[in-house]
């Protein structure tokens, strides 16, 4: 009967306390602080290390410099105008471009796949337009054309920094 108590105690001490740890701990004053710390099981699935990083073939939109310089009279007193085009990668892109203390915002829209033709339009608060037709030589650079509503033609360059 006392073997069977040694027993039946050992198993309920080792049940209680097979949840957790007891680790010592330094209190800032120099104590040894015993706290326990409950006991997470690893996952039964293996997780990776780390995602991996995107790559430039993948799916990501990708934020393009766009460089509009003067083809006439009326566009070279603004001189060079900068933007941005954010590629969407789905044929789509959001155009952003501060032309003369306003800020034009409007969308890409490619359309021809094969030899990769868009169009581009904006629109400004005080009402000005822009709009150009372009070509992509890659998903991040590519070429074209931009008129705006006050008779400026420029030539567009995106991307290649």
């Amino acid at each position: 009967m006392a073997r069977f108590r040694a027993i039946l105690s050992l198993a309920v001490v080792s049940a209680i306390l097979s949840g957790c740890y007891i680790l010592p701990v330094r209190a800032p004053d120099g104590t040894i602080v015993y706290e326990h710390y409950p006991f997470v099981p690893p996952p039964a699935y293996p997780v990776p290390a780390a995602v991996p990083p995107a790559t430039p073939s993948s799916k990501m939109p990708a934020v393009l410099t766009a460089r509009l310089y003067p083809s006439n009279d009326v566009a070279a007193h603004t001189g060079i105008v900068s933007g941005t085009v954010t590629n969407m990668m789905t044929g789509k892109g959001r155009f952003q471009v501060n032309y003369m203390g306003e800020v034009l915002v409007g969308e890409a829209t490619r359309v021809s796949n094969e030899d990769r033709t868009g169009v581009a339009s904006a629109y400004g608060p005080q009402g000005t337009r822009m709009s150009c037709d372009y070509q992509m030589i890659t998903p991040y650079q590519g070429t074209g054309d931009c008129r705006f509503s006050n008779g400026a033609i420029y030539k567009l360059h995106i991307g290649g920094n």
